[in-house]
């Protein structure tokens, strides 16, 4: 928790493991909230043992980058939730939260006796979100959905890669990722309604959910258009120029998304803009390759640096493709706040990627920036544990 931040003061119990819960409580600590991430003995999060890449510590134990990557910003206990122990310390933070986050598959919680119902008679207030992979509900919503198989069933790889019969997974869990996003949005949607009513809700979300969620432009050419989107590589496939193209030495990526931007990029490298078959975007979609080689003549002649330049003066949006190495190493990428500087407890100071989102005060002076003015780094296993009880305990008393 840290004071200031938009959600400091509020309590998460973090149940959940791998992406799509961790992701979501991380985002609930960038936010400001205290989250006490609960974990198995002995073994914890399932991403602890995910890798390589793993980096040693001063302990002589394996990290993985894995599990650093979602859960900064929370501290961890250790609670066997078969035990009488663990489940009374359980029940005690459960009472005293705002939040609660668990991506188990469906019937897991109540055999636990931590059902919806459960849980709201013993915390009238908790707001209680559940990832799940496929729905809670439905004919298959008790199917256990890990990342990439529900990038595959939720129809993003057969849009994704260079063509219909080589299908390609993103090169991130984006399923995951999005579903511990919406997850949060549901919580805050919540945690807003509560201020009225006093009472906590049951958010619930999946990885199905979150990937149609977000088939955008896609999605309604299947269910408007009756089209059957494929993939088609690095092209837009309703805009034109949109992509990316061959230059002299390398590639760069253009948005002609617009007749206005055509004029100019036209204007630029003296080039028809009248020229039959690409005066408009329909006609330059229809006629992609014949656009793609028109502009790729155009930039044969040209080295990427100068190409973009070319562009930018020209008002072309414009760029190129960077590896992560250099996106870490951006001067852009850190004045946004996107790499944070923790302080570990066995790996020493580690850059992360940081939070994605920016809080200003404003008044007649102008803006203050106003939000976390530091990070914790991820904890090791049951690192806060004696500490978490000893303030269970304190709170017993009072």
């Amino acid at each position: 928790m840290q004071a200031g931040a938009p959600l400091a003061g509020l309590l998460v119990i973090d149940l959940s493991r791998a992406l799509a819960g961790p992701h979501a409580g991380q985002m609930l600590g960038d936010l400001g909230a205290r989250v006490i991430k609960v974990e198995s003995p002995g073994t914890g999060d399932e991403t602890r043992s995910w890798g390589p890449p793993f980096v040693t510590g001063n302990d002589g134990e394996n990290y993985s980058t894995y599990f650093l990557s979602c859960n900064r910003n929370k501290e961890s206990i250790a609670l066997d939730l078969k035990s009488d122990d663990g489940r009374a310390v359980l029940t005690d933070l459960i009472a005293r939260a705002d939040i609660l986050v668990e991506n188990f598959r469906t019937g897991v919680m109540e055999r636990l006796g931590f059902g919806t119902s459960a849980l709201a008679a013993l915390n009238p207030r908790l707001i209680q979100l559940s990832i799940t992979g496929f729905g809670h509900d439905g004919p298959e919503g008790g199917r256990a959905g890990y990342d990439q198989i529900v990038q595959g069933e939720a129809g993003l790889m057969s849009i994704t890669g260079p063509g219909p019969d080589n299908p390609q997974r993103v090169g991130t869990p984006i399923a995951d990722l999005l579903g511990g996003i919406h997850g949060v949005v549901g919580v805050l949607a919540a945690l807003h309604e509560r201020v009225a009513t006093g009472r906590g809700r049951v958010v619930r979300t999946s990885l199905l959910s979150s990937i149609v969620g977000v088939h955008a432009f896609q999605g309604t050419r299947a269910t408007v258009a009756g089209q059957t989107p494929q993939a088609q590589g690095n092209h837009h496939p309703s805009i034109a120029p949109y992509g990316l193209f061959r230059c002299r030495d390398s590639q760069v990526q253009i948005s002609v998304a617009n007749d206005r931007l055509w004029q100019a990029f036209c204007t630029e490298f003296g080039l028809d803009p009248r020229t039959p078959g690409l005066e408009s975007n329909p006609d330059r979609v229809a006629n992609r390759e014949a656009t793609i080689a028109f502009v790729e003549q155009a930039f044969s002649g040209v080295d990427a640096a100068e190409l973009l330049a070319r562009l930018s003066s020209a008002g072309i949006p414009a760029g190129k493709v960077r590896n992560l190495t250099e996106v870490y190493a951006w001067d852009q990428v850190r004045s946004q706040g996107l790499i944070v500087d923790v302080e570990h407890s066995a790996l020493g100071e580690i850059s992360l990627p940081g939070p994605v989102l920016r809080f200003f005060d404003v008044d007649a002076d102008g803006e203050q920036e106003h939000a976390r003015t530091s990070h914790d780094a991820p904890p090791t296993l049951d690192e806060h544990g004696p500490a978490i009880r000893e303030w269970l305990r304190a709170e017993a008393v009072r």
